[in-house]
């Protein structure tokens, strides 16, 4: 059985590759996504999606999630409202 302290150093170790995978969005939405023509069709957008999906999920989870609301985010899907679950 595990001690409650590995399981917090676990928790504490996992927040912390999850801030860096947080990082990472807030830098494409604030770096690269300003010199895109706005095209994505959902509400919240596509980064904001992942970057809640991996707030709420973890990070691979919420990888997982973003990269497929990316996968349909294209002009034959409608779009509209969206939010992480």
């Amino acid at each position: 059985m595990k001690s409650p302290q590995s399981t917090k150093e676990r928790i504490k170790k996992s927040r912390v590759i999850d801030k860096l995978g947080i990082g990472m969005v807030i830098f494409y939405q604030r770096c690269i996504s300003p010199s895109l023509p706005p095209s994505c069709r959902f509400y919240p957008s596509c980064s904001e999606y992942s970057l809640q999906a991996i707030e709420v999920y973890g990070l691979a989870q919420g990888v997982w999630l973003g990269m497929r609301r990316i996968l349909r985010c294209h002009s034959f899907h409608p779009g509209g409202y969206d939010p992480v679950r």
